[in-house]
This record gives C-alpha cells, sequence and structure tokens, in this order.
C-alpha cells in the first residue's frame, strides 16, 4: 500500500495520563470532548505499549525508534547522545521542526531537544545559557565517570525538584496555554515549502496536580490540593496514608487537570481547521506513560509496569487510517517510522551525517506491512524477539525499566523521615522488563519475584500466574528471554547503586556549583 504523503505532523504528548480516564476510551466523565471528536476521525489504538513508565526514555524511544537499552538515555545516563533523531531527520529533509513542553526532560541538558529547529521547555528554573552551557556539559562529564554516580543522581535530581517547584502551590499556573500558542505561532511563522512537525508535550497530568480554578470546581468541587497528598513517595514508602475519600479527591484533580489539556488542545485543533491545515496535517497524540492511583498499593509511575503506567492511549489522524477502533498490538516506538512515513522521508536521503533509524514498513502504522517482522531487513531486538518465536505466532512488546535514582533518593529519603527501614527486597531497588501481549504479560525482575498475568482473564492483573500453570504465560516469558538475549542478556542479578561521595562536580564553572547550590543539590 502506498502512503498518501502528507505536509505537515503535529505530535502531542498528554504527559503522565493514563487512557481509562479519556473519552474515547470510554471514561464516563466528561474530561475529554476534543479528543472524543477527534476519536471519530482517527484510529483509537487499544493495546498501544510505551517502551518505559517514564518520560524520558519514553521520548528518546519516540525520537529514535530505539529500546531504551539502545539509545541509553534513562537515569543512570539521563541524556541522549550520538543519536540523530526524528527531528534532525525532518529538519534535513526541509521540514521546518519545533519542541514546545514544559516537562524537565525535554530540554537541551539531556539532548531531547536536538535536531529541532526550535525549541522552548517553559522551563524557568534554570536559565537557558546555563541549562545549554556549562550544567549541559558538568551533566555528562559526571555521567561519564563510573565512579560517581551520586553526584550524577543530584544532577538528575535536579529535574524533578525543578519541576516540583514550578508546579506546586501558589505558583502552579499551567504552561500549557503558552506550549499551545507558541506552536500556533511557529506554524503560522513556516515558510518551509516542504511542511512542519511539531512536537508538544503537555505535562498537567503529572503530579503535584493544582488544576486551574474552573476545572477543579467541575471536576473536584471543594478539593484543595494543599489538602490532599501530592508526594507519591511519602505514599510507597508506607509513611502517608490514604483512605478512599482522599483517593477520589486525588483523582479528581487528575480529572481537572485532563480537563484542562484538553480544552487547551482543543484551541489549537479549531485553530488548524480554521487555518485551513488540517486535512494536510498528520496528527498523533499519545502518552507517554501513565499513573498508579492506589493500585498495586502504589501511587505515582515508579516501581512497577502495571498496565495502568504502560498501555497508553494512541490516537492517529492520517488519509490512509480508518476513523476506528484497532485492537492488534502497538509499540510506542513504532511513531518514529509512522512519522517518517506519513511524511515520506527516508532517514538515509535526508541529508544527515547518518546514524539514524532506518525507516521500516514493518514498524509504520499506515503500512500494510506493520508488524509482519519477517520482512524486516535490519531486525531490531523487538522485531527478532516476535519473529524468532516457537511457532506460536504470537506479537508481543516489550518495555524496560532499569533501576530508578530519583525516585529511589526520594523513597529511601521520605522512608527515612518517618523512621521506616525498606527491605533489601523492596520493589524500589529491581530493575524490570516485560514482554507484553493482547492476552498476557510476564515481568523479569531481579529484586522481588517475577510476575505473570492473563490479561485477557485478569486485565487489573490481580492474580499473578505461573508459566508452567499456563502456555501462554509461558509463551510471553519466552519472547521475554529472547529479547532479553537480543540486548545483552537478563536483568535477573540484584545491581548495587554504592556511589563514590568524592565532588563530582569539581571541574564545573564557579558559577554551575553556585545554580546547583541555590537549588539545593550543593551544601
Amino acid at each position: 500500500m502506498e502512503t498518501t504523503r502528507q505536509s505537515n505532523v503535529l505530535f502531542v504528548v498528554l504527559d503522565t495520563v493514563r487512557k481509562d480516564r479519556l473519552g474515547p476510551y470510554g471514561y464516563e466523565r466528561e474530561t475529554t470532548p476534543t479528543l472524543s471528536r477527534f476519536a471519530e476521525e482517527a484510529a483509537v489504538f487499544e493495546s498501544a505499549v510505551a517502551p518505559a513508565p517514564w518520560t524520558l526514555p519514553v521520548h528518546a524511544s519516540l525520537f529514535t525508534g530505539r529500546y531504551p537499552s539502545q539509545h541509553g538515555a534513562d537515569q543512570g545516563s539521563p541524556y541522549l547522545e550520538d543519536e540523530t533523531t526524528l527531528a534532525s531527520v525532518l529538519s534535513a529533509a526541509g521540514y521546518d521542526t519545533a519542541c514546545y513542553s514544559s516537562n524537565a526532560w525535554i530540554t537541551p541538558y539531556t539532548g531531547l531537544t536536538d535536531g529541532f529547529d526550535e525549541q522552548d521547555s517553559f522551563f524557568e528554573i534554570l536559565p537557558g545559557d546555563v541549562l545549554s552551557g556549562p550544567l549541559a556539559s558538568a551533566w555528562q562529564a559526571v555521567n561519564d565517570n563510573e565512579y560517581l554516580r551520586e553526584l550524577a543522581s543530584r544532577l538528575v535530581h535536579l529535574g524533578a525538584k525543578a519541576h516540583a517547584t514550578l508546579a506546586s502551590g501558589e505558583g502552579a499556573d499551567s504552561k500549557t496555554p503558552s506550549v499551545i500558542d507558541r506552536t500556533k505561532s511557529f506554524i503560522d511563522d513556516s515558510e518551509s515549502e516542504t511542511g512542519w512537525f511539531a512536537f508538544v508535550n503537555l505535562m498537567d497530568a503529572h503530579l503535584p496536580y493544582y488544576p486551574p480554578e474552573e476545572y477543579r470546581e467541575e471536576f473536584a468541587p471543594g478539593v484543595d490540593p494543599d489538602d490532599v497528598c501530592q508526594n507519591s513517595k511519602e505514599y510507597n514508602a508506607g509513611a502517608r496514608a490514604i483512605d478512599d475519600d482522599e483517593w477520589d479527591d486525588i483523582r479528581g484533580l487528575y480529572d481537572a487537570e485532563i480537563a484542562h489539556m484538553d480544552a487547551e488542545l482543543g484551541r489549537l485543533f479549531d485553530w488548524l481547521r480554521e487555518t485551513g491545515q488540517w486535512e494536510e496535517t498528520t496528527v498523533v497524540v499519545c502518552a507517554d506513560h501513565g499513573e498508579l492511583h492506589g493500585e498495586h498499593d502504589l501511587y505515582g509511575h515508579e516501581f512497577a509496569l502495571y498496565d495502568q503506567l504502560i498501555n497508553v492511549p494512541l490516537l492517529v489522524k492520517h488519509p490512509d487510517l480508518e476513523a476506528d477502533r484497532r485492537d492488534g498490538l502497538v509499540e510506542l516506538l513504532d511513531c518514529y517510522h509512522t512519522v517518517l512515513d506519513a511524511l515520506d522521508v527516508d532517514p538515509d536521503a535526508a541529508g544527515t551525517d547518518g546514524g539514524a533509524v532506518a525507516r521500516d514498513s514493518t514498524r509504520s502504522l499506515l503500512s500494510s506491512d506493520y508488524r509482519r517482522f519477517g520482512a524486516a531487513t535490519e531486525p531490531d531486538p523487538g522485531q527478532r524477539a516476535v519473529s524468532d518465536g516457537d511457532g506460536d505466532g504470537g506479537d508481543y512488546a516489550f518495555v524496560e525499566y532499569a533501576q530508578p535514582v530519583i525516585e529511589l533518593h526520594h523513597l529511601e529519603e521520605k522512608a527515612s523521615e518517618a523512621g521506616i527501614e525498606l527491605p533489601d527486597d523492596h520493589r524500589a531497588y529491581a530493575r524490570l522488563r516485560a514482554a507484553r501481549s493482547t492476552d498476557a504479560k510476564y515481568v523479569r525482575a531481579d529484586r522481588i519475584p517475577d510476575e505473570g498475568y492473563r490479561l485477557d482473564e485478569d486485565p487489573s492483573e490481580e492474580t499473578p500466574v505461573e508459566p508452567a500453570a499456563d502456555e501462554t504465560v509461558a509463551a510471553t516469558e519466552r519472547a521475554l528471554a529472547r529479547f532479553e538475549d537480543a540486548v545483552g542478556g537478563a536483568w535477573d542479578d540484584p545491581s548495587e547503586t554504592n556511589a563514590d561521595e568524592a565532588d563530582a562536580l569539581a571541574e564545573a564553572d564557579e558559577e554551575t556549583q553556585e545554580r546547583l547550590r541555590e537549588l539545593g543539590y550543593l551544601e
């Protein structure tokens, strides 16, 4: 099937949004009238799987078409290095490209904005010259030294702390209206005869929840955001209990944040229609990961690979996609190839210096060869794990979660303050990998028991199933083992995180060190 070429692509990530809180996925509260209308002209995917449960590795996968263990951008090394990104390819092919976000991870110092002609992180706690200069250099220098992980974790920690500063209390004004305004201005000012690519991340649904008053009064009437638990680590450490009424209040605030994002997204969609650009624009809307609100006794999006975190919403509008619902498996890293396909861009011919993942029809949502991995010319680890199967004909998505740094640091801090000692086998210390089909999931861990589930019979993942007792789960575990082999081996031995306490920033200039002192990262 030949793809209908489009002039433009709008790619929207709704950060930290669960699919079951959206109208297109059956939510009874009217949080998303914009997305419900959009779903009438888009393909809605029921089984889209994120390659990780948090922002940095997922966006790196979206921008490179690689799994986290391939591109390496994760908490241990929190920057994307030596990768030719989707934006770089499209810029070289003549497209105007821009990235607008209020997420602390999508910034120059992580490398995720590399290749975009324009970017604005709306991340105001550090000046742009520091982000693009000495801090970026210090960040990389620290992480390149295997003995300096403790100080590296402080730099990683900076992003989370800065976001909390921007999005808490009275300073919690949403950056989303500004993100939408800048996106409109970029599109309006685009002079490329080829077209444009706009990537947008909307951050409202990420903790802490401080929705604008009009949405709070509709979805969480009478709830004061300062009266509910806004720190997931307090709950996960056992230092803070949350009863059913408080969970209802938290979920109401979360719904209000989603409703605000939806309204702002509607403002952008309506403007594209009014200016005559809607029909020639491919629109991708997804979440990078979801959120847990007490399920499995967890809060937030760390320490687990349950479906509330990794089975994400995905809606795509393109002339070659019928507006219907799709039950088949999809991986978010397939979006890389789908965008290239929509714009008919070949990375090898685009004029970059090479290094980009080649466009692959077996990973494009627009292709009749989609997920027929036996036809892949340069199969990646996931494609090999599926096509080298043992005759079961199953299709699988793969998820990776390296041992957390920020979350673990915060969790230990909250536990210590409450006089709680975390056991060595606490799930916060575990590395996790999973294989997921539409019917089953198998999660391998290095410090906690593995978990297998029959998703078709137990979608809430409440009753673990051993592979020996169920062939569908066993086949999923075998697929995971093939993926592990392809990426360098299983994570089945507990990892250590001991780090040298030396001053890793000794070579950083005084301006950078002073900025870090102001933020509380250095004494």
